[in-house]
């Protein structure tokens, strides 16, 4: 349970939530949360690694946006048994690392903490409490054997869609470019005490968090951007605009949205945005690099099996014809597998 902080307000007591939270993989978008909600009164551990972890530990967060800089000193560790139970996990990881998360989550975990997964794709959770023929049908591409199911149990998981964009900048320093939303949602469409609790303190941090009963609508759009742009990102080594702005290239991300489109329509969504707008606002991003291509640069593994495995493997489950989406998957795949490779000779 949340426990409760008494103050005073103009003389009459009255009660907030004191939520205490976890960022597990404080990154850019873990570390941009966790500073937010910091400076809203929250109690927040940041678990890190690294040199970013040692300027966290020294200086904190340093945020710098075009909203206003802002700085904040919330607590910093690598040992989530440091921290102890909690009423909310906020995942920064990436979710190709859900599977092998539970030492690092279950310390973190009291009877009804909550496990936030700011994801990209599809998630683990997607056809839990979801009606209809597929109810409960555990997608393997992103839930192996069950692996994410036993790190992260479904009655945990509350849904998130993160539409900010940021950068680390420098150790202990992020780079906030655009954004502010990040929609947060049950799997079984209800508004729940736990999700209005968290969303109070996020926008009490200064980001907008609405409690969507159909986030399911949510993670389609942004996906329409994450399928095409990332894995293309990846392959060409260019921005968002640039695809945007290269006609050929252009065309292939509008094929693959029709795709996907098609394929969330067969599982019952139909999101309520046009292949045309969500080009638009992609193009609006600039010359930002998709996390994907960060992930290249950095020589580390691509989170491609929730962006488009997840879909071509949902396109065989409901007999939906991806020709594009499918070869890109196949040649994403071959370069993640070099990727892969080359860093276990490194390592």
């Amino acid at each position: 349970m949340i426990s409760i902080l008494y103050t005073e307000c103009k003389g009459q007591l009255r009660t907030e939530p004191f939520v205490r939270v976890a960022v597990l993989g404080a990154g850019a978008i873990g570390a941009y949360v966790g500073a937010a909600l910091h400076r809203a009164g929250v109690d927040v551990h940041l678990i890190a690694r690294g040199p970013h972890l040692r300027e966290l530990r020294a200086s904190g967060v340093r945020v710098l946006s075009p909203r206003g800089d802002f700085a904040a000193r919330p607590h910093a560790t690598d040992d989530p048994w440091e921290v102890g139970p909690v009423d909310y996990v906020f995942l920064g990881l990436k979710a190709n690392g859900y599977g092998r998360a539970a030492p690092l989550i279950n310390p973190l975990l009291h009877e009804t903490t909550g496990i936030i997964a700011a994801q990209n794709g599809i998630p683990w959770w997607y056809f839990h409490r979801l009606a209809g023929p597929y109810e409960n049908y555990r997608i393997e591409s992103v839930d192996p054997g069950g692996e994410v199911t036993t790190a992260l149990p479904l009655e945990r998981a509350i849904g998130c869609v993160v539409y900010a964009a940021t950068e680390i900048e420098a150790p202990g320093v992020v780079r906030h470019l655009e954004g502010t939303r990040f929609s947060i949602g049950e799997p079984d469409g209800s508004i729940s005490r736990r999700c209005t609790a968290f969303s109070e303190a996020m926008i009490a941090g200064g980001l907008k968090c609405p409690v969507e009963a159909d986030l399911r609508n949510d993670i389609w759009v942004k996906l329409m951007g994450n399928i095409a742009f990332n894995p293309i990102s990846a392959l060409a080594r260019a921005t968002m605009v640039g695809i945007c702005r290269h006609r050929a290239a252009r065309e292939l991300v509008v094929a693959m949205m029709r795709e996907t489109l098609a394929v969330a329509e067969r599982v019952g969504c139909r999101p309520g945005i046009s292949v045309e707008r969500r080009l638009a606002g992609a193009e609006r991003a600039g010359a930002h690099k998709t996390s994907t291509l960060q992930d290249l640069e950095k020589g580390k593994p691509l989170e491609l099996d929730v962006i488009l495995a997840a879909v071509v493997e949902l396109a065989d489950l409901t007999g939906t014809q991806v020709p594009t989406l499918r070869a890109i998957h196949a040649v994403a795949d071959l370069l993640n597998e070099q990727i892969t490779a080359q860093a276990q000779v490194v390592a």
